[in-house]
């Protein structure tokens, strides 16, 4: 097929658009909806260190090369890559996501669980199995995460998720009957940095295409963990309805953002945990998981915790 725009040989379809792109004009449209992204939230500013999270996959290695081109001239903004070790046999080598860090040019730091925590995440599925793994790694991981760009100077962090992230996260709330994380609002706190998530509108397969054409060498395999995971039902089914109705994913991100607004519920007040010195709500989760992990009492975590 030729592209809807010119006569190049076309490299995608897009259903919801019903347009065929070649690789020119399938690079603009994608860069102008990860930019549009970042002007409509006002996510980075003059003076900001953006912090990119690099796990090595194709969501982060095309962030941290698209935020490379995007600000590379800016000699008001930095921009770093970090990767967290969470300790899984045979999955997410650090030493390849310095690699692509490294040919894209950008610095790079990484810490682990095994450093932090004193345990790996194969570890914590030894004990407690795989049911809540998703959600013992997705709480400790943003904790160290927060914690490693306070001691960089990074003022913004940056995540790779997608369409398809963002609109499934929407659906397992709606399933689970989770009316606070439909509501949540966004928080503004001082020791917590903020999360930005430039690809959230661009669809997960445009996102493996971008970083095709651009990245050498990223990880293509999944967690091994992620089996008994809520996100992986949740991914099947949304697939199927949107196969039939292809707008549905930008529909779900867009009620989730229409629910959100600025604030903090009655009840929901943060405070700073006396253990680990972690901003928390009513229950500190890092201390609570850990306890568990580490033969304590039961938790009541839900989800993936993925998001």
């Amino acid at each position: 097929m030729q592209c809807s725009k010119c006569h190049r040989d076309a490299i995608v379809f897009q259903r919801y658009s019903g347009l065929h792109l070649c690789e020119q004009h399938f690079n603009r449209d994608f860069e102008a909806k990860a930019k549009r992204a970042i002007r409509e939230h006002c996510w980075i500013e003059s003076g900001d260190v953006v912090g990119v999270a690099l796990s090595g996959g194709k969501d982060s290695s095309a962030l941290l090369f698209f935020l490379h081109r995007l600000l590379h001239r800016r000699r008001d903004i930095r921009l770093m890559a970090i990767t967290v070790d969470e300790g899984i046999c045979g999955y997410r080598d650090p030493a390849r996501a310095r690699a692509i860090a490294d040919r894209i040019g950008v610095p790079w730091t990484t810490a682990s669980f095994q450093e932090e925590y004193g345990i790996t995440l194969d570890e914590i599925v030894g004990r407690r199995g795989t049911r809540l793994s998703c959600s013992y790694c997705g709480v400790l991981r943003r904790a160290l995460m927060n914690r490693i760009a306070r001691e960089e100077g990074i003022t913004k962090f940056a995540y790779g998720f997608n369409l398809d992230d963002e609109a499934q996260s929407v659906l397992m709330n709606v399933l689970r009957g989770d009316a606070y994380r439909l509501i949540r609002p966004v928080q503004n706190v001082a020791t917590l940095v903020p999360r930005i998530k430039p690809f959230m509108y661009i669809p997960e397969r445009e996102v493996a295409l971008y970083a095709f054409l651009h990245v050498e060498d990223f990880d293509l395999a999944g967690c091994p963990y992620a089996v008994d995971a809520l996100r992986g039902d949740v991914r099947g089914l949304l697939d199927a309805y949107t196969y039939r109705h292809p707008a549905t994913k930008y529909s779900l991100v867009n009620l989730g953002e229409a629910l959100r607004g600025p604030g903090i519920p009655p009840g929901e007040e943060l405070r700073v945990c006396e253990v680990c010195g972690e901003v928390c709500g009513r229950v500190c989760r890092v201390c609570q998981v850990l306890e568990e992990v580490r033969g304590g009492s039961t938790t009541s975590i839900d989800g993936d915790g993925a998001q």
